[in-house]
């Protein structure tokens, strides 16, 4: 898969002066003895973003987040380094910034789409759509010095997306509008993600990363602190901001008498062969479970439960409720479930395993928080609540 941007060892200093000058006269008495100091606000930050890939970056305020998504919309150039962009960008760092206070919405979407590179005409074909996406159909031949901030934001980011970008760069565009025009535009990124465009979000709305990014990097101090896996990166991060420690691979905890036991969890996705820890609403799962037998156990029952975190019990199949009954097992083996097309809805869920006798009263192992896995937006889009029902709208 071919990079649409690398980032390619870029350092960008700023001059933080140690003393004020307020007047000419004190700058030339002066003369170069005011001094500064230098301030990192990224160093040495390499990595790529691939066709197709919704990118996050993270990490805490003045981190060096803006500062890195200006260098790669060509705001602000290195000090080292250089970035290399490969395909058609648009950059929603400061929206409306275009914008005339003293033109109609009308007037203003027609300006910003044209310093945005769209022609006229390609406009005036789109200028329903982009209203209608704004929500502010009742205010569009108003002066936009009318509008509160929340409405301001809307119209600019309704025309920003509507430019047919390649590659997205947005910062904290989700912290904007009510939540409905937060689902809007969670519809939207979806929608290009599906249609191949790369995304890259900065953003601080954790589960946001979680359940819509590829991948991700954290900023720490304007250097690299991790990249990879949005769920680890996330997961690591928030407890670090908490002042806590790391939490442990195996963060489980176990009970039960311990003749047969779970040894690790397993996820793959669609028929792949390597596991994985998050996947999208419709995807085919399996989960598989390694297990040890120190001796012979009759008619073990397997069983897991999936919980959303913190909520809802999502499902608890078993062995024995599909007739799954082996005589006796012995040694190490593996055992596995198959979920078709999965309508868990995005989210944080945590599996829990157990084996017990038939009966369901002696618990040879329980393992709570066997594997924790995240789901991301798929098919349907819908985002609220546990699971889809596939529903079927129709209009009479």
């Amino acid at each position: 898969m071919a990079n649409v941007i690398e980032v390619d060892h870029v350092t960008k200093t700023f001059k933080v002066h140690s003393e004020k000058v307020n007047s000419l006269k004190a700058a030339i008495v002066a003369r170069g003895r005011n001094r500064y100091e230098e301030f990192y606000a990224l160093r040495d930050v390499s990595f790529e973003v691939r066709e197709g890939e919704m990118f996050g970056v993270i990490g805490h305020n003045g981190s060096g987040k803006s500062t890195l998504l200006k260098c790669m919309a060509g705001i602000l150039q290195p000090n080292a380094g250089e970035v290399r962009v490969h395909q058609r960008m648009s950059a929603l760092l400061e929206l409306g910034a275009g914008f005339h206070p003293e033109l109609s919405g009308r007037d203003n979407v027609f300006l910003n789409a044209a310093i945005l590179g769209m022609p006229r005409r390609e406009i005036a074909k789109r200028f329903d759509e982009i209203v209608e996406f704004s929500g502010l159909q009742a205010f569009i031949g108003s002066p936009v010095k009318t509008y509160s901030s929340g409405m301001y934001v809307r119209l600019a980011f309704a025309v920003a997306i509507n430019v047919d970008p390649n590659l997205l760069i947005i910062d904290e565009i989700l912290a904007v509008g009510d939540v409905t025009f937060q689902q809007r535009c969670l519809e939207k990124f979806v929608e290009f993600r599906n249609e191949g465009r790369t995304i890259i979000l900065v953003t601080h709305a954790m589960n946001t990363v979680k359940e819509m990014c590829d991948r991700a990097v954290w900023l720490t101090h304007g250097v690299i602190t991790g990249e990879g896996d949005p769920s680890d990166l996330v997961d690591e991060y928030t407890e670090t901001m908490l002042g806590g420690n790391v939490r442990a691979d195996d963060g489980s905890i176990r009970r039960g008498s311990g003749e047969i036991q779970i040894t690790s969890v397993e996820l793959f996705v669609n028929g792949d062969t390597e596991p994985v820890k998050r996947f999208r609403t419709g995807d085919d799962v399996t989960v598989r479970l390694h297990y040890r037998a120190q001796q012979p156990v009759s008619r073990p029952v397997f069983g897991i439960t999936i919980e959303q975190l913190g909520g809802a019990t999502v499902t608890t199949p078993t062995t024995r409720d599909a007739g799954l009954l082996p005589d006796a097992i012995e040694g190490d083996g593996t055992i596995e479930i198959a979920l078709r097309k999965v309508p868990m809805l995005p989210g944080t869920y945590d599996l829990h395993t157990s084996i017990t006798d038939f009966n369901l009263s002696h618990v040879y192992d329980h393992l709570q928080m066997a594997l924790r896995f995240d789901v991301m937006t798929g098919k349907p889009y819908e985002m609220g609540g546990v699971v889809t029902l596939h529903p079927s709208w129709h209009l009479a």
